[in-house]
């Protein structure tokens, strides 16, 4: 726990008391208190409705992890240099709360099943959105002195391959590998890790699912930024081009990506672009089954589970044509296999979950 910050949990009239006080409303004003979705990050939100029509959000995040205190100066960096990012309206550090701006309730996500020139809009001004952020010189950045996670590297990109393996392939699979299996499989990992330090670091924002794109307005603005750090530029577009939560036609994604390509202008071929693109979402998507399986099987949030086929899906189409992943292609197939053995539809993977697997402790 950070030195100095309480441990605290808010009543609906302690957060009535405490809009009002802050946003400077009468002490009788009406307040109505909503609890909203529960993220996978230990914070909890409420959407606060005032009488008077004012609408704020009230976040309060578990300070032990640390990644929960940053949010607020992040999204001030973010505003300030022209990302869009929600407003904050108040910051108390020490009892592990902010007020932010309602973005209401659409984002990427509810556009799913729209025609796909609606969706492609979208998309399009997202990845202008996250433009500006890798393209943000790091000295800039270090002279606003805005505190960020560690960057990635070796380190971190091991963690997340133990993570899908641990979560994942061990808990969700039942795979276990022999000791020469380990062996081959984090030589070739860590060759992909390896890879990616061919890629100018810069600004990332970690998380670009289409879940952590709000639309408001008819503009696309990013939430859940609090993990941004500097890494791979390709791990952001693997998180939002092979977001297991939605589906692309092959058409489609090559289009968005056609598009990024366009207006970064890396100074290579396209043909290279693509190729860099589909290993950072080889790590991406390892590290997004590992969360699915912790979340879904030790976190209480089993709903993650029913994620973990498209998971495995853009898994295997990312690994395609490469013969780089020898090894954990044929592992993955036999974590589709040991899921395909239990299951007739595996579509029905969350309920079976539901019903047969209990908490490893």
């Amino acid at each position: 726990m950070n030195k100095g910050v309480e441990t605290v949990s808010y009543t609906d009239e302690e957060i009535r008391v405490l809009i009002r006080k802050v946003m400077g409303f009468a002490e009788t004003l009406p307040v109505e208190i909503t609890p909203v979705a529960v993220r996978g990050s230990q914070r909890s939100f409420y959407r606060v409705c005032c009488s008077n029509g004012a609408t704020v959000m009230f976040m309060h995040y578990d300070a032990s992890r640390l990644e929960n205190n940053y949010y607020a100066a992040l999204a001030g960096f973010l505003r300030k240099v022209g990302v869009s990012a929600p407003r904050i309206f108040h910051h108390n550090a020490k009892k592990c709360y902010l007020l932010m701006e309602d973005l209401g309730e659409k984002d990427l996500w509810h556009c799913r099943q729209a025609l796909w020139n609606i969706r492609r809009k979208y998309y399009f001004k997202t990845l202008n959105i996250i433009r500006k952020l890798h393209a943000f010189r790091q000295e800039d950045f270090l002279s606003v002195g805005v505190p960020m996670m560690e960057a990635f590297g070796p380190a971190l990109y091991r963690w997340e391959r133990d993570y899908f393996l641990q979560n994942f392939v061990q808990t969700v699979c039942h795979i276990e590998l022999d000791a020469a299996e380990a062996e081959a499989l984090e030589r070739e990992l860590a060759l992909l890790a390896d890879g990616f330090a061919e890629v100018a670091s810069c600004l990332i924002h970690r998380d670009l699912q289409s879940q952590n794109v709000m639309i408001c307005g008819d503009e696309p603005v990013l939430i859940d930024f609090q993990g941004m750090r500097y890494g791979n530029p390709f791990y952001d577009l693997g998180s939002l081009l092979y977001d297991p939560y939605v589906s692309f036609t092959e058409v489609e994604r090559e289009e968005l990506l056609d598009y990024y390509y366009g207006i970064s202008m890396p100074g290579y071929d396209f043909r290279t672009f693509r190729e860099m693109f589909r290993k950072a979402s080889v790590q991406r998507l390892m590290q997004a089954l590992g969360a699915y399986g912790f979340l879904g099987l030790k976190g209480n949030h089993p709903e993650f589970l029913a994620h973990i086929p498209s998971g495995l899906n853009n898994l295997i189409d990312a690994m395609n044509e490469s013969p780089a992943h020898c090894f954990l292609r044929n592992l993955v197939l036999r974590c589709r296999e040991a899921i395909k053995s239990t299951l007739k539809n595996p579509q029905s993977v969350h309920s079976y979950f539901l019903q047969n697997f209990k908490v490893r402790e």
